[in-house]
């Protein structure tokens, strides 16, 4: 014992801080740079003036929208702390991070309503593979004990939280905290290092306690360790010290810290855990798979700044990075690094190179995405991260207040789309839209603020229409002749069509059944053309589908028939028949796959029927303790805010997924509705 976790790391180091919403992350950013002198002072959140709110977004909400890094140093070793998102709607933000990143630490608190979110996050970790510490915040403020807490937020780790501090009380206030390892007491200072001082002789038992329930944690996976705890032998603490450190860079343990990040309490405990035990460069180099030789950058976030281009924010895994180098994308081009920089929030600084384990800003990398792994290697090499951002769960159609502002709009969305990959455009044919989606209301609203300030753009949202289609109970026969003379030569185009509806989903055919030649079979073409043509409209101002067309008699003129002539007999045939075959409105019915906390969800199977969805079953998630799946189908109608009603249902964690099912007959009001939005009659 003593060796297995091979030393401390030394060398700069990259620190995720994640955590559910309003946990105290930006807080506990605010107080590390504080207390490591980035920063004069520690400012409160609500003073909307942290490194973190840098966007007038973040400010106006109270809330991050977007990672933000910030490098400091730390008993001269550099740290780049990243504060990412709490809330589920901005949560893909972490993802490049993470898995960039040496090790998180994770804020929580004793709130059980926020134990499901706690668990998406952990998740997200085990299965990124990251090490993770825990630092409980607002310990000062919990009513439960500090162990009780841990036993009410284990369900959500899937490794054991092992309790590194517990605290120290007078009078039934939290004054400071006891270390476990080092058996220690620290008396807290707001906003100053703590006061060390011996360990109370009231609260010498209960020490005695907790650390013995540390130590056993750490003797399953260190077999001297158990040998001496059996034999009632106390172990040298150089050597518990190192099974802390290999247990969290193995993934075995999460070590929980305590604390106030408010008054900044608990922070430099905190910095020393990841100074002493956290892993390094080397051992994220290895997670990812970086084993080439030469320089080796992966690309963790872009920015688009006002003033100085475009900034990729990289962590350096191997070799080094010096301006005006060349890197290589997987695809073989080339990107040219034009600046190095160092963040703190929205302020850089320039650096003239940078070595592996920096994470820095490379400026004005044109081609190059965030995930994306850059290489000195000829060719490049292959990217060490897929990021696959979650399925959209709210959308909305776009559309700039005056019409000389599209190309600038839709140049300002690629870029946003550059920042934030999780948002998802596309152009709706059918209805000539474009509809902008992503994982959230607040996300597509930030969107939308950053496109009015940022880009001073005035844009315009609406609900994405529903493609609703339109098909046929009846069928009939109608004739169709086009003819006109004006001179020369006329036009004549004669045929006889039969309509009948087809079953549900089978689309359109087109068939012919002319004998002697009454239309002659280069013709045959325009009538189909011109059928299908029609179906692009129905009478109810909709797509047609379900349909058989079969041509079955007509007639032509040797000089005045024409490609255009049959078409427009072939229109004009389908407008008076379709009329006559009971036109019927479509809506998409989408399968629908809820996942939801377990106490959640007797509240979303009483929501689906409110939404005329029907519900299919559910059961438990699988692998996913305390966690339901609940499938149904629902109109698509029904689905464009759902996502806002299941997380006030979820305290936020709730998703959902939805592909398309089946076309249904809509009638009545709803259908009356849908037409008259149309600009159809009822």
């Amino acid at each position: 014992m003593g060796t297995r976790a091979g030393g401390r790391r030394t060398g700069p180091k990259c620190i995720a801080i994640v955590g559910p919403f309003a946990s105290g992350k930006t807080t506990l950013l605010e107080a590390i740079l504080a207390r490591t002198g980035a920063i004069p002072r520690q400012n409160p959140v609500s003073s909307g003036n942290t490194v973190s709110d840098h966007s007038p977004e973040a400010r106006a909400h109270g809330m991050s929208v977007e990672a933000t890094f910030a490098t400091t140093d730390f008993m001269g070793e550099p740290f780049t702390f990243v504060d990412c998102p709490g809330s589920i709607e901005f949560s893909f933000e972490a993802e490049p991070v993470l898995a960039a990143c040496d090790v998180a630490v994770v804020v929580a608190e004793a709130d059980e309503k926020k134990i499901p979110a706690l668990q998406l996050i952990m998740r997200k970790l085990d299965d990124l593979g990251v090490p993770r510490m825990l630092f409980l915040n607002k310990v000062d403020k919990a009513i439960a004990g500090v162990r009780d807490t841990l036993k009410m937020l284990q369900p959500a780790s899937s490794v054991p939280l092992l309790l590194r501090q517990i605290p120290l009380r007078k009078d039934g206030v939290v004054i400071g905290s006891i270390d476990l390892a080092l058996e220690r007491a620290y008396i807290y200072r707001e906003y100053a290092e703590s006061e060390v001082a011996q360990i109370p002789s009231d609260d010498k038992a209960r020490e005695l306690e907790a650390r013995f329930s540390m130590l056993e944690t750490l003797a399953d996976h260190d077999d001297r360790l158990m040998e001496q705890l059996l034999d009632e032998i106390e172990p040298p603490k150089d050597a518990i010290f190192d099974d802390l450190a290999a247990d969290l860079r193995d993934g075995m343990v999460t070590p929980v810290l305590i604390g106030t990040a408010e008054k900044g309490n608990g922070v430099l405990r905190l910095l020393k855990a990841i100074r002493h035990d956290a892993p390094d460069i080397e051992a994220t180099r290895q997670r990812l798979g970086a084993l080439d030789g030469n320089t080796v950058v992966q690309v963790m976030k872009t920015i688009h700044t006002a003033h100085g281009g475009k900034l990729s924010v990289s962590r350096i895994l191997s070799g080094q990075v010096a301006d005006a180098a060349e890197l290589f994308l997987s695809n073989g081009e080339t990107a040219k690094v034009s600046g190095i920089y160092k963040m703190l929030g929205k302020d850089q600084v320039k650096l003239t190179s940078a070595k592996a384990g920096d994470t820095v800003a490379l400026g004005k990398l044109d081609a190059v995405r965030t995930g994306q792994t850059l290489s000195s290697t000829k060719g490049g090499i292959q990217p060490l991260v897929t990021l696959a951002p979650p399925q959209p769960v709210f959308a909305f159609a776009l559309r700039p207040k005056e019409r000389k502002d599209e190309v600038k709009m839709s140049a300002a969305i690629q870029r946003l789309a550059e920042e934030d990959p999780s948002l998802n455009l596309h152009h709706n044919q059918d209805s000539a839209e474009t509809v902008l989606s992503g994982h959230g209301e607040m996300h597509l609203r930030v969107v939308r603020e950053r496109l009015e300030g940022k880009n001073q753009i005035p844009v315009e949202g609406h609900v994405p229409a529903v493609p609703y289609r339109e098909t046929i109970r009846k069928a009939t026969q109608q004739r169709g002749r086009h003819k006109k003379q004006s001179g020369g030569h006329g036009q004549f185009g004669d045929v006889v069509i039969e309509i009948k509806p087809l079953p549900r989903g089978s689309g359109f055919q087109f068939t012919d059944t002319i004998t002697g030649g009454v239309v002659p079979k280069t013709y045959i073409q325009s009538v189909e053309t011109g059928v299908r043509d029609y179906l692009k409209s129905g009478p109810l101002g909709f797509p047609v589908v379900d349909v058989a067309v079969n041509l079955s008699d007509g007639s032509y003129h040797a000089v005045d028939s024409s490609d255009m002539a049959f078409q427009m007999a072939a229109k004009l045939a389908m407008k008076e028949g379709m009329a006559a075959c009971s036109p019927v409105l479509l809506e998409p019915v989408m399968k629908v796959e809820i996942v939801t906390p377990s106490d959640a969800t007797s509240k979303i199977i009483a929501l689906i029927p409110q939404r005329r969805g029907q519900i299919l079953g559910y059961d438990a998630r699988p692998d996913w303790p305390g966690w339901d799946v609940v499938e149904a189908t629902m109109p698509q109608a029904e689905i464009g805010d759902l996502i806002i009603e299941l997380r006030s249902a979820t305290a936020g964690v709730a998703s959902y997924r939805a592909v398309f099912d089946h076309m249904a007959e809509l009638t009545g009001r709803l259908a009356d509705e849908a037409l008259n939005a149309n600009g159809k009659a009822a």
